[in-house]
């Protein structure tokens, strides 16, 4: 059983079809890869599995549980999952650690002396952890995004969600970021990343699904989508890319 199956999954808002019966598989321990133009739904795809959007048809079942049943626990499903967004997301008045510890706390009832201890832990993992006191615009970009992965591991989530997070960056903080990625592979951590760095795709990914109005249009190994796609739009699609340095 896949960790993460999303079958015939469909979004609109309003008259624009966004996903489009959409299924994809993601098995434990394995790193998916979204690629596609902008407007493709690859990140309309992770906020409905997060559920900070319904969809209107399909179903998307997390370690065999069916997460858009109606009935569904959000709240408890959202601590199963850890997102990070293209913008950090940190709250500015509150430290770093304070921002780390926040839902732990206040969401998952944990003591602060143990939440902090775990924050200080994966602080120290991402790099931060002397960093800890400083406030969010005391710290570098890559630094941030850094901080704001630091918050969704926190929670030791089952999936990690990654939208875009580099694209935010000053290129020269780009591979810091990429960095803690490949670590969090290596550790055997389930991602779903959308993300336009081809050459990351190509390194870490197990998989690589391209999206075409809404639609897994290919999907397969990196060496084989990236380097001999079988559909014209995913030959397009990377001819763009190549173009602008981007693979």
């Amino acid at each position: 059983m896949s960790l993460l199956s999303i079958r015939g999954v469909r979004k609109t808002f309003g008259a624009n079809v966004v996903l489009d019966g959409f299924d994809l598989d993601v098995e434990q321990g394995e790193c998916v890869v979204l690629i596609g133009a902008s407007g493709s739904g690859k990140s309309t795809l992770l906020r409905c599995v997060n559920l900070l959007e319904t969809v209107d048809d399909g179903v998307i079942e997390l370690d065999g549980t069916d997460i858009t049943d109606p009935r569904a626990d959000a709240d408890r499903i959202r601590s199963g999952i850890g997102i990070v967004f293209q913008s950090y997301n940190l709250f500015p008045h509150l430290t770093v650690l304070d921002n780390v510890t926040l839902a732990p706390i206040r969401v998952h009832g944990v003591r602060r002396d143990v939440a902090r201890a775990q924050a200080l832990e994966m602080l120290d993992r991402v790099g931060l952890v002397e960093k800890a006191g400083a406030k969010p615009d005391e710290l570098s970009g890559g630094q941030q995004q850094r901080a704001a992965i630091a918050r969704a591991l926190v929670n030791s989530p089952k999936l990690m969600l990654l939208d875009e997070v580099t694209s935010a960056l000053d290129p020269e903080l780009v591979g810091e970021v990429l960095d803690l990625l490949r670590e969090l592979k290596a550790d055997g951590i389930t991602m779903l990343i959308c993300t336009h760095e081809m050459s990351f795709a190509r390194e870490v990914a197990d998989k690589v699904c391209f999206l075409h109005h809404g639609r897994p249009l290919e999907v397969g190994p990196p060496g084989q989508v990236l380097a001999d796609p079988k559909e014209p739009r995913t030959r397009e699609f990377l001819s763009r890319i190549i173009k602008s340095g981007r693979l």
